[in-house]
């Protein structure tokens, strides 16, 4: 039984893949996120890396994967996650008693711990559906602020809150909640809280244009695309906002989703982000590699195919999130320097081992990979999408057509983390971000289980691996694994 502090995964409950797992993965699964959530912060570390841990069992456990599979990628984390600190008690009986008190806690990684407990309880006497409609889409100054956090963090406490919605978990939901609190506001609410406001002033004669029209507008923008520089320490607070706020909330007001074409406008925000983050990582001659940022636009797309099914939430709830969805899209698309988008340079990559296995097939070459998990989550939101797709054949937006596309899509996101260099990119649309190199001459580096010599692998590119497989501890090898985290993870 699933409850708001105890994890149960069933072989039934794979969420948006939709297959049968084993009762053993099952039982692995259960037992590694409880293991998770008992024992780790959502930090990794002291900067302010994630805990990708429960994104990363479940897409494992969701798309198929074996007990070994789900096993390794739990034990390789484990050693380099940061554990849980203690409670403060006076500031959880605080938010228990006050909600209203929250602003003395939020934003403080210290208090993680503190909203989780509180989260836990409301949770447990409301339920984690009441949870999301009166701390997320109330309307009040209290909820949009929390809906600002939930969208900061390159998204992740919106995916950690996916993955709860999708396989039906209070305690992930409570965690997600906490994750959300922690973070900073980050500057959203001068581009999302803003533009929507405007928004709701507009009258609508016509319905919102093409999204790919949308990322041309932002593209052709002459101050907009030229708001960001690469020195800036944030693309979206140091360059968009301070340079380009107003032509910013001028195409995101445009964006007005329909009741009636809900449906439709999530599978074109999908099948857009696959194709703006497809296409950007494509950058002659240098090896294919995604960008880390539209990587995590990408992976985070499906929380909006759970949410319009869940009935508990209205459709303008529906609506709303999506509209944010859409307006954060178009945000980080500026904010990674517009990069081309391409239907010609996807059909024209070759992979580096082709075959004839399915979408779903290439994917699950990633169990094993080594990483933190967020390639086999945009293999398993890759497939899901291509699926997808088949309802909206000959829709005028639909770029990604062919079978073979796809495929090399799939490839892509395989080839990206296998090759050579950093997993992924950061800000994709400048030509300064390609000059990557491995930092410290590591290339996945992996330990001798024997020898416990080390061994360089190309197919073990992850340093996390490295610390990992090593059992070092991170607090006293805090600067090592900064050094190190900084150029793979967040």
């Amino acid at each position: 039984m699933t409850t708001p502090y105890r994890i149960h995964i069933a072989p039934n409950s794979t969420g948006l893949w939709n297959i049968k797992q084993s009762e053993e993965a099952a039982k692995t699964a259960t037992e590694t996120l409880q293991k998770d959530l008992e024992n780790h912060h959502v930090f990794l570390n002291n900067v302010g890396f994630h805990d990708h841990m429960p994104h990363h069992l479940l897409a494992l456990y969701g798309t198929g994967a074996s007990v070994a599979d789900i096993q390794k990628a739990h034990d390789l984390r484990h050693p380099l996650q940061r554990p849980v600190v203690s409670q403060h008690q006076d500031a959880v009986k605080d938010l228990i008693t006050h909600w209203d008190h929250d602003s003395e806690y939020l934003g403080k990684e210290e208090y993680y711990l503190d909203f989780l407990a509180y989260f836990q309880r409301v949770i447990e006497r409301d339920g984690y559906e009441s949870v999301v409609k009166s701390h997320l889409l109330k309307g009040d100054d209290s909820a949009n602020d929390i809906l600002l956090r939930l969208h900061a963090g390159v998204v992740h406490p919106l995916i950690q809150l996916m993955y709860g919605l999708e396989w039906k978990q209070p305690a992930i939901a409570a965690q997600a909640f906490a994750q959300t609190c922690v973070h900073n506001v980050e500057g959203l609410d001068q581009l999302l809280l803003a533009s929507e406001q405007q928004a709701n002033t507009i009258p609508r004669s016509t319905k919102m244009p093409s999204l790919l029209s949308m990322y041309e507008k932002v593209k052709a923008d002459p101050q907009l695309a030229g708001s960001v520089r690469m020195e800036d320490e944030s693309k979206i607070e140091d360059g968009i906002i301070q340079r380009a706020r107003e032509p910013m909330i001028a195409i995101l007001e445009q964006v007005h989703v329909e009741p009636e074409e809900l449906d439709e406008r999530i599978a074109e925000m999908f099948h857009a982000m696959i194709l703006v983050a497809s296409s950007a990582a494509i950058h002659p001659p240098h090896h294919v590699k995604y960008d880390f940022f539209f990587m995590h636009h990408v992976n985070s797309a499906l929380m909006y195919l759970t949410i319009n099914s869940q009935p508990w939430l209205s459709t303008a709830d529906k609506v709303r999130l999506l509209e944010w969805k859409i307006r954060l899209d178009l945000v980080q698309y500026a904010a990674r320097g517009c990069p081309a988008i391409s239907l010609e340079s996807i059909e024209s990559y070759v992979p580096k081992q082709p075959s004839e296995e399915s979408v779903r097939e290439i994917g699950k070459r990633l169990y094993d990979f080594g990483d933190d998990g967020h390639a086999i989550k945009q293999a398993r939101a890759t497939a899901i999408c291509h699926e997808l797709m088949v309802e909206y054949k000959d829709k005028s937006w639909e770029v990604l057509k062919d079978e073979s596309t796809w495929k090399k899509i799939q490839h892509m996101v395989v080839d990206g983390v296998e090759g050579p260099s950093v997993l992924y990119v950061r800000s994709t649309g400048f030509d300064e971000a390609w000059k990557v190199n491995t930092p410290m001459g590591f290339n996945r580096i992996y330990a001798d289980s024997n020898s416990r010599t080390f061994l360089a692998k190309t197919r073990r590119r992850d340093l996390l691996t490295f610390c990992a497989l090593c059992r070092l501890e991170v607090a006293a090898h805090q600067k090592l694994s900064n050094h190190i985290l900084s150029n793979f993870t967040y």
